[in-house]
């Protein structure tokens, strides 16, 4: 006899979201878990600067004030809790966690998950001849002059089914991959096994697909003109099937839209290619199937998995050095006359550029001619320099620019006063075998569970034949007379970052659009559309069952987004800017 769905529920897709969303959840309709994102690389970096300051810190404080305003009522409710607030202290989190049920008369049982924090073993990693290589450069940690700050592996979905078998009602996780907050829920309810790769593959998808909360309700979405309720948009829920496959809907009543186009936008968001690796299962996006089941429910299914990797992914992170800035604001003529002088007088005054590790200097031309306003007859000129040494960008950096502010060019001022200098962290990906994992559950009564990675496990099943990806839809891209119009007038676009790389995915909502997609927009297509990709490495992605195409620009945000120069360093906007790059569609699509 088959269980009934699983109600799995997002209130966090970032450290700092929606407090309420929380509350908005339990109150909102019946739901089976309550889970909560709280960890991007960039928030480990956070956390360890938070850590460092107060040794009892390190976690998401934004989470215990939600769990001190409704951990009642979610016991009340019968609703269990899976979050990976724990961030570089889970211990600590827990036992504040404890403190507060006692506090408010609440009876729980905390557990939490440990073994990501690889920072006292990496020396002896790479003795045992592991090079700890940069994914994306190939450099070896060792010879590098990187001091990491923190190490963390993703950890997957079974130390949370370890918890939740032994009573958990909140399970405080590390560094687990987003999709384990759903994964280890739906195997402990389901009592899948290790070798289930489809329906724990199915599992990572719905995973991916609530994991950034109102992303998959509509929010970020290029086609935001058809979203209601964007102003306070629900947050996602994910009904997971015995079979793995799973419907993402929201409470009644909420605003935003769940349909094929929004949970296809989150489905491409931080993606590399069809194999989508997780310490439990590859799940496979190039099978993927998703159906509009009724209003504000899309079904997912379809979704095949792989054999757990043997190796799983390792955010470090290090301090790369200490920056400063200013913006300065350059109004009316000249403007590239007025930037060259800004330029020569900033850093004649500073021992020149290459005094610095980095001087990144960029000229925004937004002003207009004969502007009808003051503020569109400005240009800014970001400068950003990098360095090791705190002093050479601090004070003498700050000083140069202020000195400039009656001796310079007409109608001198910037967009905020200068800043003494802030260190900067960079995200170092890099893999380890999973036999370097020692991940282990700790509960109430102190006990410690041993969790074996999957992948050490024996006697487990091959995956079964997976086809080959669907082709084409049938018949020739149309062609004939084209008009000029933006990208964005037929295809949707979602983009994100993953370390120093960003991806972009567009897709098409019409087999007839995705005909002329897949056969235009091409590597060298997109170099000329986005001119900053010309010189990177840039790979490509098919998914047919999602009308998609992803690319990988790597190298494109530098070092990620601690320490990136770039305007946009998280390429949040980079779809949207190429949505609006002008191409030439058959008019016969444009007219349909």
């Amino acid at each position: 006899m088959s269980r009934r769905p699983l109600r799995i529920a997002n209130c966090s897709a970032f450290l700092g979201d929606r407090l309420q969303a929380a509350r908005e959840m339990l109150e909102g309709g019946p739901i089976d878990f309550l889970t909560g994102d709280y960890l991007a690389e960039l928030t480990m970096l956070i956390l360890w600067k938070a850590r460092a300051k107060d040794a009892s810190l390190g976690y998401a404080t934004t989470f215990l004030r939600q769990m001190e305003d409704c951990l009642g009522l979610a016991r009340e409710r019968g609703v269990r809790i899976v979050a990976n607030a724990g961030g570089l202290n889970p211990a600590g989190l827990a036992e504040r966690l404890r403190e507060i049920a006692e506090r408010l008369g609440i009876k729980v049982r905390v557990a939490h998950v440990e073994g990501d924090d690889l920072m006292p073993r990496l020396r002896a990693l790479q003795e045992q001849g592991e090079a700890l290589a940069h994914l994306d450069t190939g450099r070896p940690l060792a010879g590098s002059g990187v001091a990491p700050v923190s190490a963390n592996a993703y950890l997957g979905a079974w130390g949370i089914v370890a918890a939740l078998d032994d009573g958990a009602d909140v399970v405080v996780c590390p560094r687990v991959t987003d999709a384990s907050l759903v994964v280890g829920p739906a195997a402990w309810h389901f009592g899948w096994k290790r070798d289930d790769w489809d329906r724990l593959a199915g599992a990572v998808v719905a995973g991916h697909v609530i994991e950034c909360g109102p992303q998959a309700t509509g929010g970020n979405y290029s086609f935001f003109r058809e979203v209601p309720g964007l102003e306070h948009p629900g947050f996602p829920i994910a009904e997971v099937h015995e079979d793995g496959s799973s419907v993402i809907t929201k409470h009644p009543g909420t605003g935003g839209l769940v349909s094929v186009g929004t949970v296809t936008a989150q489905l491409l968001y931080e993606i590399d290619g069809a194999d989508y690796p997780n310490p439990d299962v590859v799940a496979r996006f190039d099978t993927i199937r998703l159906s509009q089941e009724a209003p504000d429910r899309v079904l997912v299914s379809g979704v095949r998995g792989e054999p757990a990797p043997a190796r799983t992914k390792v955010c470090i992170n290090y301090v790369g050095g200490y920056r400063n800035g200013a913006t300065f604001v350059l109004t009316g003529l000249d403007v590239e006359e007025k930037a060259a002088l800004v330029r020569r007088t900033l850093f004649g005054a500073t021992g020149g550029e290459s005094a610095f590790d980095s001087a990144d200097v960029r000229l925004v031309r937004l002003d207009k001619p004969d502007a009808p306003t003051n503020e569109e007859a400005t240009a800014l000129l970001r400068v950003t320099v990098k360095d090791r040494e705190a002093h050479k960008v601090g004070r003498a950096f700050t000083n140069a620019a202020i000195e400039m502010a009656v001796a310079n060019y007409p109608g001198f001022f910037c967009t905020s006063p200068p800043t003494p200098e802030t260190p900067f962290g960079v995200y170092w990906p890099t893999l380890v075998p999973v036999d370097a994992i020692r991940e282990e559950v700790v509960l109430d009564d102190g006990r410690h569970l041993q969790v074996q990675p999957t992948a050490l496990a024996r006697g487990l099943r091959a995956a079964g034949p997976i086809p080959a990806p669907a082709d084409a839809p049938a018949g020739a891209a149309a062609s004939g007379p084209t008009r000029r119009v933006p990208l964005g007038t037929l295809f949707g676009a979602r983009s994100g970052d993953k370390g120093g790389n960003a991806n972009v995915g567009v897709w098409a909502r019409r087999e007839s659009d995705w005909a002329w997609l897949r056969a235009n927009l091409t590597v060298e297509r997109l170099r000329e559309l986005v001119p900053e990709a010309a010189s990177l490495t840039v790979r490509r992605c098919e998914l047919p069952n999602l009308l998609a195409v992803n690319f990988v620009l790597v190298g494109l945000l530098g070092e990620g987004v601690a320490g990136s120069t770039r305007f946009d360093p998280q390429a949040k906007g980079l779809g949207e800017y190429l949505r609006s790059r002008l191409v030439d569609l058959p008019i016969a699509l444009l007219d349909a």
